[in-house]
């Protein structure tokens, strides 16, 4: 679901929340946790983000039950998003493949690997979906696979498109592909944001600034990688996932679903 704006504030242009980010940059202190939660250009994070201590729990009662996923459970078919329907999806297709590794570089293996994109118009399929690009009857945007003994994943999609949100006036979410993973138990899945090299809206993306990092944004960027491609079909990208440790991905409470 899209962001809005924070209620009673007047309506604010690119240029106002361009001056903001430019001024929390000056001032940030890098060894802050990423992102940070209340980051006043990112308005709805002023209604959403935590301000009081989160709520403790014993792990071991949570821990009783466990997300059990297998190679029988999942469909290799699952994992190209471009056979969903009856025809080819609009759009320039591309393979998406990566490690999912622990703070030590060590595979993480049998892995539940979801993503949920836009499509190539930067449309989702979603109830309030409020964008009026066009939809594509043969793209859902959404696939999953199990990672390999390697901890990798591999995912045949579309390069989704930008779209508008309601943070401020003329306010562009880059492209980007949702990523889930969902951990050894239902209390460590984890949600994060892949984005694409060279994309002219990350400088004035709020979501993508509360990351004061240059480092940890960085993280979040595939890599083009020839390789990947598939000669006459699809460009290719390569993007891995750091779970823990000073090189863990950026990633984001599952209620902050952007």
């Amino acid at each position: 679901m899209r962001s809005v704006t924070a209620p009673n504030r007047p309506v604010e242009t690119q240029a106002d929340l361009s001056a903001e980010i430019e001024s929390i940059e000056t001032a940030a202190d890098h060894t802050t946790p990423q992102p940070l939660l209340d980051y006043p250009p990112y308005r709805s994070s002023i209604l959403r983000h935590p301000t009081k201590d989160p709520r403790h729990a014993d792990p071991e009662t949570i821990e009783l039950w466990a997300p059990c996923f297998g190679h029988t459970d999942v469909d290799p078919l699952e994992a190209d998003l471009t056979i969903a329907g009856s025809n080819e999806p609009i759009g320039e297709r591309i393979t998406v493949s990566g490690r999912v590794l622990d703070g030590e570089g060590r595979p993480v293996r049998n892995q539940l690997v979801e993503i949920w994109q836009a499509n190539s118009a930067g449309r989702y399929i979603h109830k309030h979906e409020q964008h009026p690009a066009p939809l594509d009857p043969n793209f859902t945007g959404v696939g999953r696979c199990i990672t390999d003994a390697e901890g990798r994943y591999r995912f045949q999609t579309i390069k989704p498109g930008p779209y508008p949100w309601g943070n401020h006036v003329n306010a562009w979410r880059p492209a980007h592909i949702h990523f889930s993973l969902f951990g050894r138990a239902f209390t460590q899945r984890l949600i994060t944001q892949m984005y694409f090299p060279s994309d002219p809206l990350f400088a004035l993306d709020p979501i993508y600034q509360s990351i004061t990092s240059q480092k940890d944004r960085d993280a979040l960027v595939a890599t083009y990688d020839h390789d990947l491609s598939v000669p006459g079909f699809s460009m290719g990208y390569e993007w891995d996932i750091v779970l823990t440790g000073p090189s863990r991905t950026w990633t984001e409470p599952e209620e902050g679903d952007l």
